[in-house]
């Protein structure tokens, strides 16, 4: 019989090995790693003692039944000695300097206070072989990062840290536990032995970087972008963190395109970058060259003393033609299985031509709206990293249109780009050009372009498994529904919808009793990437972050952990992970930067195609998102990206399209903020033309959550809804009753007034169908689970949130005020109660508790209040000496209308009478 039991243990291996893999080091003098059996090592910096599992926000938000810090990891290895006097000096200091939670939402400090280090602390250092210094950095959602000392640079007191503590040890070891890259000067200035990127790495994220300090695994981790000197040597810089609209005056050049095109002596550590343990030999030929593909073979020996892993990484560089292009391009890579010393690996990479080609945008090659080969030599270089890559062969192509399209997503202002001239010395100098704007109006192509309307029928007792079985077609189920049930598909419910699994981000389909009885399912889908969110409390596993799986370069590694995960989101009734963050790197300042992969196009859309293919194997459509251009936090929601449509399709498209052209992906999430004038989600060229006509997507595309659209022209606005419909961009994320349209929008006023049509609806409402018939979701409706996995998914861990021990409130209709009977509270040390809370009204509460203590005044009596995962308050009460008393405090339910509201109680003697939410009106 089948297991389907979630293996946890498997889970957390393949988790601990991607963070290890994911790991890079960066410098490593006189092999100052790993550390030796019997080494005593002195720990420093606070964030020894607060891991950084992953970044804040939608993808961070994770209830772990555990995580294991660097140190907690540290601790379990016997083969080296921890200095305990130096943890407890520590200890001592971060209990009268403890850890800052910030403000809630995007007003967390992406940094801690760092002790001053102290001659004690230095002896510490002497005394030992080895000092390891831990920085720690977060970052997330609603705040980007900045060129302040504690975030993208280190603090006054961290480089003096590093600085004394160099000065005075062995050897000195810097673990950065950090979501993204960071300022990397200070490393020529004080010069620590060795310096590895951790990352964040989920759950098991120091168990993984423990392996790799200790030599359990040999560092085999590559950097997804370049580090350069200086944030102002990164060519977006200058065009980074406008609220209102932002240039991509750099163009085609983001990342290594630019540093190894026009400035390579600004480079510290190259794209592809990372140490090892051990040392390789890559020799590498083009194998075979046809029409269609190119194969390069590469012989990896393990050359040195350790086994270990490599990364092929193959590189073009192209013809410069008519178009210009960068001096290198990532256009395949492989890792190795572990070589011992001296053993080989023959490795094979496939590449297709198309990732060879340049896109015309404006028909200066003849071709416009083309992928084009030029004519001319194309050289092929292959090594571990974009500086040493060596030369493996060139051949010689004729001109040819690879692939006909047509222009879509172009901007509608000019401006201009940057463009590569390759000078006869060799180099290549930046110059101007203007970019070509938009010629063709996409509402006028939808019109040409509208879907049949079909008539509508009524309930023929259709049922939507017949369409699955094959009984019905899906046009004529489809012609089943009402009018006011399509617009009400459009519309998906959440967050914490009660009709889905508990504390998930949204329901979506079925979300009407008339849908229901055509036997349509509620689809539930739940944040991501790095786990599961529920906010009620239920426990999920805590992922390695994006940047620290594209580290890996290990795609098969990758997929069998993404093929747990989607283990896991099924038998948690979830049809779809909000997740993977395909967003590009364009500059390191980016506070989501964590969730996303890489600076490179063709990594990200490889490692993300093997998430979405590992969950899909479970019938999971995971959400690829956001669609596109959300490279930065400030002004998400009003930023217009201005670029041209050759970046776009190469750089920040390209990405998206492997996912849904080798990864299958079924669900796509469009962004906040605007590319070239349209906001994403009412953007009928990229929801249609690109995505569903060119790549030939057939899934479904939803907004984020309480996104905006825009009539063209127009600022974007709350009730602007249609031509998110007109784009084909089938749900709206998210109200709190699909059928009364709480935000008033315009989709049912523009149907009537002729500006849509009823077939778009029907035409989406289709896509929201099938994407429902390849789920979980229909299976659980129709009874085809088996008993043994419906069991496996209707058992909880004993340690786990059940829905049936979940606390209903529902606010009074008419006082809108929400009581909790104290005598359903589980008030004692270490307890907690969680509330599922309906509220009506939306706004300012003020929260009072009624309580008791038989214990004196001078009792402490902590309960710590969360909403949606999210710690609002801590109150803290003294002993009340047996008498009643009240406590309040203001209480913000403002955003939507289901939450989960978590009570942890910090100590014990406490009674508590009733919890009232009264709304300030």
């Amino acid at each position: 019989m089948k297991n389907y039991k979630l293996d946890l243990e498997r889970y957390a291996v393949l988790a601990r090995q991607a963070t290890a893999e994911g790991c890079v080091l960066l410098e490593n003098e006189g092999q100052a790693l790993p550390l030796r059996e019997g080494e005593r090592v002195a720990v420093f910096g606070r964030m020894a003692f607060h891991y950084y599992k992953s970044g804040l926000g939608s993808g961070g938000l994770v209830n772990t039944r555990y995580v294991v810090g660097i140190l907690d990891a540290l601790k379990e290895c016997k083969e080296i000695q921890l200095d305990e006097k130096l943890m407890g000096i520590y200890a001592d200091w971060i209990k009268e300097n403890p850890y800052d939670e910030g403000q809630g939402w995007g007003r967390v400090p992406w940094s801690q206070k760092e002790m001053e280090v102290t001659e004690e602390m230095l002896d510490c250092a002497r005394n030992n072989d080895v000092s390891l210094v831990i920085i720690g950095r977060t970052a997330g959602e609603d705040q980007d990062n900045n060129t302040k000392p504690g975030s993208y640079c280190l603090t006054e007191t961290e480089e003096d840290m590093i600085r004394r503590v160099c000065q005075v040890s062995k050897r000195t070891v810097v673990v950065l536990n950090v979501g993204n890259i960071i300022d990397m000067s200070w490393v020529k200035k004080y010069h620590p032995q060795a310096v590895l990127y951790a990352w964040q790495g989920g759950q098991e994220g120091g168990n993984g970087v423990a392996d790799v300090l200790t030599g359990k695994v040999c560092a085999c981790g590559k950097l997804t972008d370049t580090i350069a000197q200086s944030i102002e040597d990164y060519p977006s810089t200058e065009n980074f963190g406008d609220p209102f609209k932002n240039y991509y005056k750099e163009d085609i050049y983001v990342g290594y395109r630019y540093f190894e095109t026009f400035a390579k002596d600004k480079v510290l550590y190259p794209f592809g970058y990372g140490l090892s343990y051990t040392s390789f030999g890559i020799k590498a030929e083009i194998l075979k060259n046809s029409e269609e593909e190119l194969t390069v073979a590469a012989e990896v020996v393990n050359t040195g003393a350790v086994k270990g892993k490599e990364v092929v990484q193959v590189y073009a560089k192209v013809p410069q033609g008519k178009l210009g292009n960068p001096a290198r391009r990532l256009i395949g890579f492989a890792k190795t299985g572990e070589l011992k010393p001296g053993e080989k690996e023959e490795v094979v990479i496939v590449i297709p031509k198309y990732d060879l080609t340049s896109y015309d945008d404006s028909g200066v090659t003849g071709h416009k709206s083309c992928y084009v080969l030029e004519e001319g030599t194309y050289e092929i270089f292959v090594g571990s990293d974009v500086r040493s890559a060596e030369f493996a062969g060139c051949y010689e192509e004729k001109f040819r249109v690879v692939e006909k399209l047509q222009e879509a997503c172009a901007p509608v202002e000019k401006f201009s780009r940057m463009k590569a001239v390759l000078m006869p010395d060799g180099s290549y100098q930046a110059v101007t050009e203007e970019v070509p704007v938009r010629t063709v109006d996409p509402q006028e192509r939808r019109k040409q372009n509208l879907p049949e309307t079909l008539a509508y029928t009524g309930d023929k007792g259709y049922k939507l498994v017949d369409v699955l079985d094959g009984k019905v077609s899906m046009e004529n189920f489809v012609a089943q529904i009402s009018e006011e049930d399509l617009i009400a598909m459009f519309r998906g419910e959440g967050m914490c919808s009660p009709k889905v699994t508990p504390g998930t981000a949204a329901a979506f389909g079925g979300v009407t009793e008339s849908m229901k009885a055509l036997g349509i399912p509620v689809g539930c889908c739940a944040d991501g990437p790095s786990g599961i969110r529920m906010d009620c409390g239920t426990k999920a596993f805590s992922l390695p972050n994006g940047t620290a799986l594209g580290c890996t370069f290990n795609t098969e590694l990758v997929s069998d952990l993404y093929e747990m995960t989607g283990k896991e989101l099924r038998l948690n009734k979830i049809d779809s992970l909000l997740g993977p963050g395909m967003n590009i790197h364009r500059n390191p300042l980016n506070g989501r930067n964590f969730e996303y992969i890489s600076e490179d196009p063709l990594l990200t859309g490889r490692i993300c195609a093997a998430q979405v293919k590992a969950m899909a194997k479970s019938g999971i459509g995971s959400t690829i998102k956001h669609f596109c251009g959300n490279n930065q936090e400030v002004g998400r929601s009003t930023s217009d990206s201005v670029m041209s449509e050759r970046c776009l399709r190469e750089i920040y498209l390209k990405g998206f399209e492997m996912a849904v052209r080798e990864g299958g992906a079924r669900s796509v999430m469009t962004t906040y903020g605007s590319v070239n004038g349209l906001w994403t989600a009412g953007s009928y060229d990229l929801c249609t033309t690109i995505l569903r006509k060119e790549w030939g997507f057939e899934g479904i595309v939803m907004t984020d959550w309480w996104a905006k659209s825009n009539y063209e022209g127009h600022q974007a606005e709350v009730q602007v809804k249609a031509p998110m419909v007109a784009a084909q961009n089938d749900i709206y994320m998210v109200v709190s009753d699909a059928k009364a349209n709480p935000e008033k929008d315009d989709v049912e006023e523009m149907l009537h007034a002729g500006k849509l049509t009823l077939g778009e609806l029907q035409r989406n409402g289709a896509n929201i169908l099938g994407f429902l018939l390849k789920s979980p979701s229909i299976l659980l409706l129709t009874d085809r689970i088996c008993a043994q996995e419906l069991e496996a998914m209707n058992t909880k861990e004993a340690d786990d949130v059940d829905a049936g021990d979940l606390i209903a409130i529902t606010s009074d209709p008419e006082t809108q005020e929400m009581v909790v009977d104290g005598s359903l509270l589980h008030p004692a040390k270490g307890n907690t109660d969680i509330l599922a809370v309906t509220n009506d009204y939306m706004g300012e509460f003020t929260v009072k508790f009624v309580l008791r203590s038989e214990l004196g005044e001078l009792a402490q009596l902590p309960i710590s209040v969360f909403m949606d995962n999210i710690h609002k308050m801590t109150v803290s009460v003294q002993g009340t000496n047996g008498k009643w008393v009240e406590e309040s405090r203001p209480f913000d339910m403002s955003f939507g209308h289901n939450h989960y509201i978590k009570l942890y109680y910090g100590a014990d003697n406490l009674e508590i009478k009733e919890i009232l939410f009264i709304p300030n009106r």
